[in-house]
């Protein structure tokens, strides 16, 4: 199993090999001693707005979007979790206005995309997304609520955002 990155966009430079250590490190504090296959796309603000319009009707650019794999009756298909996309353009703005290095908002949207894969849900977003499957409880379950209650197959993927819409 492994997690990959790729670099899709050419605005904003960044070394990708600490994306993947970050993943694979949350993965570990979320119980999984073999991290499940996730794949980690950097792109620009119009491509991720494409997809943001595509999969939420919200015709904008946002930081991140998960893309979980596909339910079966409330089963994940293991060992692949998803896909995460996350704009470099709007990490760099928000890096620049929260006065920290890019590395660290990248890693925070992997992070949050991650843990959107996993069933975790932001505050602000509606209910009904399908529970990750039973693993063991990790350190993350204190600081984010559960995942959302269990759900009907779906006929395409669930589509998560981060902080902008």
């Amino acid at each position: 199993m492994e997690v990959w990155v790729t670099n899709l966009q050419h605005k904003v430079p960044i070394e990708t090999g600490f994306i993947r250590e970050v993943v694979t490190s949350a993965l570990r504090l979320e119980g999984y001693s073999q991290p499940p296959e996730v794949s980690v796309a950097l792109v620009d603000d119009a491509y991720i707005q494409v997809l943001n319009r595509e999969y939420r009707g919200v015709d904008q650019p946002t930081d991140v979007l998960a893309f979980p794999m596909e339910t079966v009756e409330g089963v994940r298909s293991e060992p692949a979790l998803g896909d995460i996309v996350i704009s470099l353009e709007r990490a760099r703005a928000q890096a620049r206005e929260f006065k920290h290095p890019i590395r660290r908002e990248v890693a925070l949207l992997a992070v949050h995309g991650l843990l959107h894969l996993m069933g975790y849900e932001d505050d602000s977003e509606t209910a009904g997304r399908c529970p990750p499957p039973p693993r063991p409880s990790g350190r993350f379950q204190k600081r984010w609520p559960a995942p959302s209650a269990a759900c009907a197959t779906r006929q395409r993927p669930s589509v998560t955002s981060g902080h902008s819409s």
